[in-house]
């Protein structure tokens, strides 16, 4: 058996963003029977949300498409670059924040923004945030999530990525 790859989602505050693309890819992977190829976790840049459940409004919005998780913030350390294969942010500043602590080429080469898998964005859009938004926002990021995480795996299968 081949090892997993190791794939690590970051936003800001580790509570909506990257938990909803962490737990959307495992729920992909695992409705193409490829849960055993892959493990997933995600963080966030900051340390604001520690040990928090994600956010209820976009647990509510991923409920109401099928989508039940849960899970547990914690913030991205320099030791993420040595436990993942892939570490996928979701806008620029996070990919900046996560490249400040890589001390290698090869680090930052498996750093890719999270839209740079989404089929209807420009590679470099970032997630929008919508903590301070209302539930569009919510619905809109669960939508790009979907999106990018189904190209990501899609990718990963080809060996695009």
């Amino acid at each position: 058996m081949t090892e997993k790859k190791r794939i690590l989602f970051v936003c800001l505050g580790n509570i909506v963003r990257s938990p909803l693309a962490e737990n959307m890819f495992r729920h992909l992977a695992a409705q193409a029977g490829l849960a055993d190829k892959y493990e997933v976790d995600s963080a966030g840049t900051a340390a604001y949300h520690i040990g928090e459940e994600p956010d209820a409004r976009m647990r509510e919005v991923a409920a109401a498409r099928g989508l039940v998780y849960t899970g547990s913030g914690r913030q991205f350390t320099a030791q993420d670059f040595k436990d993942f294969d892939l570490i996928v942010p979701m806008d620029g500043t996070n990919k900046a924040d996560v490249l400040r602590l890589a001390e290698r080429d090869d680090q930052r080469a498996r750093v890719h923004l999270m839209r740079e898998f989404d089929p209807l964005a420009d590679p470099t859009d970032g997630v929008p945030d919508p903590y301070y938004d209302g539930m569009d926002g919510f619905r809109e990021v669960y939508d790009i999530v979907e999106r990018s995480a189904r190209e990501l795996l899609r990718q990963l299968e080809q060996g695009m990525i």
